[in-house]
């Protein structure tokens, strides 16, 4: 399977136009980067950033995606083509949230917080200390316990509270996978809106750019984004996509996070700290951030429900397209993606 690459435009004021069958940036009349047309997917840009509408035609007809982000990540909108897909996919969609719209939470919410486990069971694999290594350990086990009540919990409002708690408990210990500074970097659990610390401005950043790689496979599969099982319906929200980008959180944006901070490739200084408590990735960092999220798509996974061996960028659209599948009864149920 090919995975095309994604352009992520962060140089303020450059323009992006198509040359004949290459994407040319450019910036006070220098050009920054040429890339073929082919190889591209999708652009991702960030602030202030022009495109031309000749670019933006050409990757809508192709059915390639444009996403505009915030300077500082958050995401602001999206252009695809026309709609893929059939209209009975997404009357079977709709029938679901009805029908059987809990079981498809269940199985985000159980594979979530299994995902989540795998990454405090790595960390006690690999931890030198007893006492880390025990406290690690004990965290897998509380995660595998809320894990096993999600099948038998039927009711909405009660499996969204099972999957706060083990959210909570997951963010709550986090601080402890930091290797590098640990007490510098000054986490306290999760916050957002804003993020109040580097960490916290990485996943955040990250979790926006997943939002958009999942709200993508939605369209190209042919499902309505605005649609969901898990996530509360609302005007203008994508439901759907917020719904599976839940399995893919700890293993493709939180091990990113870890490794980019551990490793020391991002340091604690690699942020803008403003008035009120608000954290944001400087210009480098955010290039590090999105050359690293971009190798993680190219690196490969074993997916056991389908029986291949996948890139990591391929996980959005196999999940939509699994979810297609469950929706139109070629599935007993939906199989989501679990980390090993």
């Amino acid at each position: 399977m090919m995975i095309h690459n994604t352009l992520f435009l962060t140089t303020q004021g450059s323009y992006a136009h198509l040359d004949h069958e290459t994407v040319v940036v450019e910036s006070d009349g220098t050009v920054l980067i040429r890339v073929p047309l082919h190889h591209l997917g999708s652009i991702v840009a960030y602030g202030n950033i022009l495109l031309s509408p000749y670019l933006i035609h050409r990757f809508a007809d192709t059915g390639r995606s444009i996403s505009w982000m915030s300077e500082s990540g958050k995401f602001k909108a999206q252009i695809r083509g026309a709609t893929a897909g059939n209209v009975l996919l997404r009357m079977a969609q709709h029938r679901a949230v009805e029908q059987s719209g809990i079981v498809i939470a269940q199985r985000l919410v159980w594979a979530k917080i299994l995902n989540q486990r795998q990454i405090y069971m790595r960390a006690a694999r690999e931890a030198n200390d007893p006492r880390k290594k025990e406290q690690f350990v004990k965290i897998s086990r509380m995660l595998k316990i809320l894990a096993d009540i999600v099948p038998r919990t039927e009711d909405m409002n009660r499996l969204r509270g099972v999957e706060g708690m083990a959210a909570r408990l997951y963010f709550r210990h986090f601080k402890l996978l930091i290797l590098k500074d640990p007490e510098n970097w000054g986490m306290k659990g999760r916050n957002r809106r804003p993020p109040r610390d580097g960490i916290n401005a990485l996943l955040s950043f990250g979790y926006a750019l997943l939002r958009s790689e999942c709200q993508s496979a939605c369209e190209v599969v042919g499902l309505d984004p605005q649609e969901g099982y898990l996530h509360a319906l609302r005007p203008g929200r994508p439901a759907l996509a917020l719904d599976l980008m839940e399995e893919h959180r700890s293993h493709f944006v939180d091990r990113l996070v870890l490794s980019l901070v551990n490793r020391g490739q991002i340091h604690v200084g690699d942020f803008n700290f403003y008035m009120g408590g608000r954290v944001e990735l400087t210009d480098e960092s955010r290039r590090k951030f999105l050359a690293a999220y971009q190798q993680k798509k190219r690196e490969t996974v074993r997916h056991e429900a389908i029986g291949q061996t996948i890139p990591f960028g391929l996980l959005p659209i196999v999940q939509a397209r699994i979810l297609a599948r469950a929706l139109r009864e070629d599935l007993a149920m939906y199989q989501p993606f679990l980390y090993r």
